[in-house]
């Protein structure tokens, strides 16, 4: 069976800083471009950052640049997100996902995998 598997999520104070981690099993993703996807009750999903399938291309929400990290470890078929600087906007369930276009992942929000997500909560 086909999983990502995310973790990492807590509650975190404000200026804190986490580290997502999503494990993927049942196929190689290494082919694939990986991304980072958030939401909250009443939003619509939201992308966060995408990474391409080496890891040498990544892109930012406006949002996040500048205080989140993608990269991924294609031999541990895992991919993180290093989020810094939190605040208490950044409050939402976190999910990743992968899929072979990183524009379809960017611009349609759109994957061929999604995990189920991990909760990430930023007191003031």
């Amino acid at each position: 069976q086909v999983q990502l598997v995310e973790s990492g999520g807590r509650l975190v104070q404000a200026g804190g800083s986490l580290r997502l981690s999503c494990a993927a099993s049942g196929r190689s993703f290494s082919g694939d471009a990986m991304g980072w996807f958030r939401r909250t009750p009443g939003k619509e999903r939201e992308f966060v950052a995408t990474i391409s399938r080496s890891g040498g291309d990544t892109y930012y929400a406006d949002s996040v640049r500048g205080r989140f990290t993608i990269s991924r470890d294609n031999a541990k078929n895992t991919v993180y997100l290093q989020m810094n600087s939190l605040k208490p906007e950044d409050t939402a369930i976190y999910y990743c996902a992968a899929d072979s276009s990183v524009t379809q992942l960017r611009v349609g929000l759109r994957a061929d995998y999604w995990g189920q997500g991990t909760r990430v909560t930023v007191s003031s």
